[in-house]
């Protein structure tokens, strides 16, 4: 038997005004200067999102370090990893569980969001459309991989 205690989780709470999730959004699709803007505010967990989402390490550790574990966990279902997405359902993160879902073209999950959250709904899209170009970028036989 272990003699390992386990360590609480603290998570903190997601509420953004709908502006601000305008901005996630357009930060998400490129814009430097709304993802800049976020990083300076109180809701700098979105700016960092936008590089996490990017495979930055650095920014993944923060989200985790930062008490925002359960958008690590958002990014990592939006890539498909099946244990963040049990991590989002399991501790009642419904919304996060299918928004994750939705941008990994879940197409129940679309469908769910877009009937419960127009804006994250969209939010979804632009993460479905920005990870889409990423693949096709990274699939072009004319691009030179060292």
């Amino acid at each position: 038997m272990s003699n390992k205690k386990s360590k609480k989780i603290i998570l903190k709470q997601l509420e953004y005004p709908s502006k601000i999730l305008i901005a996630w959004r357009e930060a998400i699709g490129g814009n430097v200067e709304f993802r800049d803007f976020l990083i300076r505010s109180p809701y700098k967990e979105l700016g960092i999102f936008c590089f996490a989402i990017l495979n930055d390490k650095k920014s993944r550790k923060w989200l985790l370090d930062n008490n925002y574990g359960h958008l690590l966990a958002t990014i990592e279902g939006i890539e498909g990893k099946e244990s963040a997405l049990v991590f989002l359902k399991k501790n009642g993160f419904d919304l996060l569980f299918h928004f994750a879902r939705s941008a990994d073209s879940w197409k129940d999950s679309q469908i769910w969001l877009q009937k419960k959250d127009k804006l994250l709904y969209a939010i979804s899209l632009k993460i479905e459309y920005v990870k889409d170009e990423i693949e096709l970028r990274n699939q072009d036989p004319h691009k030179i991989n060292p």
